[in-house]
């Protein structure tokens, strides 16, 4: 399984999206076993198909623990032990400044950028942990080391979603024990923005610079599988468009 060697079983997260599907395209060509995960049944279902016969749709509220402890136990029993998590949960809110940051952009940004991505690493951790090609990774944004008022709630509920991801990595290099090979990666990606086919026709008049495609993201998933661990651990990997 390790360096792309056998399928690995990939659970992507946040999969309704355009990114989710190309992600979960990119994974099933280059021949892995894909389950995609979305809150809405008949989303996830949609973009299932358009990702490829062949990749499993579950349904979950990844924001309540309970439910994700029942995703892996029914992804485990579809699938077997889930090898690596692409967790594409999040979402936007912005204000004008620091003063008009509202309780509810910062609960919506905070449930979706650093709620979800604790439940799902605590309850695949292990999974992770155990695999021989164990991938977690998480997108992120260029704007947490550029951070503005205008952006104060989303960056910080990005920058604690990096932090814990790079906490995971700390984890799995623990647990590989000096000396011993790693197996185990925690990585984040680094967007500008991302931008498919549909927000381009949908915007005839923007060019989106610096937007990385969603299908570019999904080749750089892909990557990390045929990445050496060592290399990508606690790592954070800036997608250039």
């Amino acid at each position: 399984m390790s360096l792309g060697s056998t399928p690995a079983t990939v659970l992507v997260t946040g999969g309704s999206g355009p990114s989710g599907v190309a992600v979960a395209r990119a994974l099933h060509a280059a021949g892995h076993r894909v389950c995609t995960v979305g809150s809405d049944p008949d989303r996830i279902a949609d973009a299932a198909r358009q990702a490829g016969a062949g990749v499993t749709a579950f349904t979950c509220e990844l924001s309540v623990p309970d439910d994700v402890r029942q995703l892996r136990a029914d992804v485990t029993v579809a699938a077997g032990p889930v090898d690596a998590v692409i967790h594409l949960v999040g979402g936007w809110r912005g204000a004008k400044g620091i003063a008009d940051q509202t309780d509810e952009d910062w609960d919506f940004l905070a449930r979706g950028a650093i709620t979800t991505l604790r439940n799902v690493s605590r309850v695949f951790y292990d999974d992770l942990a155990k695999s021989s090609a164990g991938r977690f990774a998480m997108v992120s944004s260029t704007a947490v080391t550029r951070p503005t008022a205008a952006t104060a709630s989303y960056v910080a509920a990005k920058a604690a979603a990096e932090a814990w991801t790079m906490a995971m990595a700390d984890g799995f290099r623990r647990d590989a024990g000096p000396g011993d090979e790693l197996h185990a990666a925690a990585v984040v990606l680094v967007v500008k923005a991302l931008v498919d086919d549909q927000l381009r026709s949908s915007h005839p008049d923007r060019t989106f610079p610096g937007a990385t495609d969603v299908a570019d993201l999904g080749a750089a998933v892909v990557n990390l599988f045929t990445t050496p661990a060592d290399q990508l651990n606690g790592t954070r990997l800036v997608l250039a468009p």
